[in-house]
């Protein structure tokens, strides 16, 4: 079974730069006048006891002024531990991706060249599963780089359920879960009053109790998480991961996943450390982008209508989390928690905050809910994917693209 294992890293401005207006925004890209994760999470690979896998690291920037610069980081931190970790590592990067855009364009298909991106989480993902495609992989294996490999038989556990049948079902992809720092996998937060309601950490914390400490291993999951993601190639070249999410996107492909007919699994014993370095943006901010996500998830869902070969979801699929934000009285959660969250930010003094809390509540109503039908652009895309997929099958493309990639070791 061929396995690629895709991590993506996101790199920013030197930090006496900072970020500027017009560069792309990530949780916590590295600036390039520092280390960050990357290196900790490749050494890693080391202690695996299964290295029959290509690693394949995609170098993303946050702006186009630095993307050569952030190429040449990224191959130099490969190039400090290969091969000693007893793995090939690739390099996919801005430059790799142009060339694959020319070779697409002067073959007559723009329309499948504005599919592959490397701006924003879902086209990034689409990348973690193109790549393994073109490579011939039968299993695209997504991690992140801030977290690192701490059980030996990871690999192994990975493929041992992916790509066969399960009681008459196929298991099309596996999830893995995090473990946090502390290494239990539930997540621990500073309890504010807004979270009253908007109890977003106590349901992920009851969905993980549910699915993650219950026996059986493998279960149907409501959940799953971008960075621990086992998918066949019986999905990957037929789901992409929806550009139009804004963030969420792991659990979002899930929703389309099932939308399409596919099944998606949890792995109990799929586990892999978390060490995700702060978030910097305020709260206002990080509800605001949940409010957005799970809005226009919402919409996605409501907009269903029956197609042939197509799966009808509901919100009750994916109780208790995210199903909890999928449902009529999303407005009503939103109009609660931000107002008291106004009421924290005025007692501390941020009278910005306080205007920023208050303005999601309108916002929810106004700009976050979509202007057109998710589900019907869901469709289309899904389509052009496919397209794409069986396009650059063909024996001419595909050698092509393969070269492009496989030069990413060569830099």
């Amino acid at each position: 079974m061929q396995v690629t294992m895709a991590i993506p890293s996101y790199w920013a401005r030197e930090s006496k730069v900072g970020w500027r207006k017009g560069d792309a925004i990530y949780d916590h890209p590295t600036p390039l006048d520092s280390e960050g994760t990357l290196l900790r999470a490749i050494q890693s690979v080391e202690g695996l006891k299964d290295k029959d896998f290509q690693l394949i690291i995609i170098a993303v920037a946050t702006a186009e002024d630095i993307e050569t610069k952030v190429e040449n980081k990224v191959i130099n931190i490969i190039k400090s531990v290969s091969p000693a970790i007893g793995v090939e590592v690739l390099l996919f990067g801005h430059s790799h991706l142009m060339q694959i855009h020319d070779l697409l364009i002067s073959d007559g298909k723009k329309e499948y060249a504005s599919l592959l991106k490397l701006q924003g989480y879902s086209n990034i993902r689409n990348l973690c599963m193109f790549i393994p495609h073109i490579l011939g992989s039968e299993v695209a294996l997504l991690i992140d780089d801030d977290e690192v490999f701490e059980d030996p038989s990871f690999i192994s556990k990975a493929k041992e359920f992916i790509g066969k049948s399960i009681k008459e079902r196929d298991v099309n992809a596996v999830a893995g879960y995090y473990l946090q720092p502390d290494g239990d996998y539930h997540l621990k937060k500073t309890l504010h009053p807004w979270m009253k309601y908007w109890d977003q950490y106590d349901r992920m914390n009851e969905a993980f109790d549910k699915i993650i400490g219950t026996e059986p291993r493998l279960k149907d999951t409501p959940f799953v998480f971008g960075g621990n993601m086992v998918i066949h190639r019986d999905l990957f070249t037929v789901v992409p991961f929806d550009p139009n999410v804004p963030r969420g996107e792991d659990i979002d492909f899930l929703i389309n996943a099932k939308m399409f007919g596919f099944t998606f699994f949890l792995d109990n014993q799929l586990s892999i450390k978390h060490l995700p370095p702060p978030k910097a943006n305020p709260t206002w901010v990080q509800l605001r982008e949940d409010i957005y996500r799970f809005a226009y998830e919402r919409a996605k869902i409501e907009h269903q209508r029956q197609i042939r070969g197509m799966t009808r979801v509901y919100p009750e699929d994916f109780d208790p989390y995210p199903g909890c934000f999928l449902k009529r009285d999303l407005e009503k959660k939103i109009e609660k928690s931000c107002k008291v969250l106004s009421e924290e930010y005025l007692a501390q003094g941020d009278r910005k905050g306080s205007e920023e809390a208050l303005n999601n509540i309108a916002l929810a109503k106004t700009d976050a809910v979509p202007k057109y039908d998710p589900f019907q652009r869901l469709c289309e895309l899904q389509k052009r994917w496919q397209e794409l997929m069986e396009y650059t099958s063909k024996s001419e493309v595909l050698s092509s693209i393969k070269k492009i990639i496989e030069s990413g070791g060569k830099k």
